[in-house]
């Protein structure tokens, strides 16, 4: 009869030849994972990428404010100069009543108002288009029934001139 080889303990540490060791890998198998705690892997849990801090918040400056204000200060005035300048005699038609712009530096502008409005001073009979000095727009309106003054627009936008009467 055959005595078996003697066995010790395969979990008792250092004695004979333990596969489950560290450092030693079964044959065919590649080696455990270092547990937490052990050197070489760090501690308080996986191995994950520490997260960056979070970025500082960017302060406004009164300078940002400011600009920002402005930008929207200019868009409002011309805003409300293009809605006011619906109102202007260039956009008045025969039938249309108009009033001195107040509003206005020049005291020669117009802008159309509702006829039965007691801020109406005078009716458009005819406009007519093209550049005209006093003494020909005068001559101009003079030719229709009814006229009594005139109005001429000349320079930058549109040149027309517009023949009135009394309200």
């Amino acid at each position: 009869m055959t005595t078996p080889p003697p066995q010790g303990n395969p979990f008792a540490q250092g004695q004979g030849q333990n596969p489950y060791a560290q450092g030693q890998p079964p044959q065919g198998q590649a080696p455990y994972p270092q547990q937490p705690g052990q050197p070489g892997f760090p501690q308080g849990g996986a191995p994950y990428a520490p997260v960056p801090p979070e970025q500082p918040r960017r302060k406004v400056s009164f300078k940002t404010i400011k600009n920002v204000l402005i930008g929207v200060g200019v868009v409002t005035a011309i805003v409300v100069g293009y809605i006011a300048s619906l109102d202007d005699a260039d956009q008045a038609k025969v039938g249309d009543c108009l009033k001195s712009a107040s509003s206005s530096s020049s005291s020669d502008e117009m802008e159309v108002v509702d006829c039965s409005s007691s801020e109406a001073e005078a009716k458009v009979l005819k406009k007519v288009d093209g550049t005209y000095t006093s003494f020909t727009a005068e001559t101009e309106c003079r030719k229709v029934s009814g006229a009594t003054s005139f109005y001429a627009q000349t320079g930058d936008g549109d040149n027309f001139v517009l023949c009135l009467s009394d309200v």
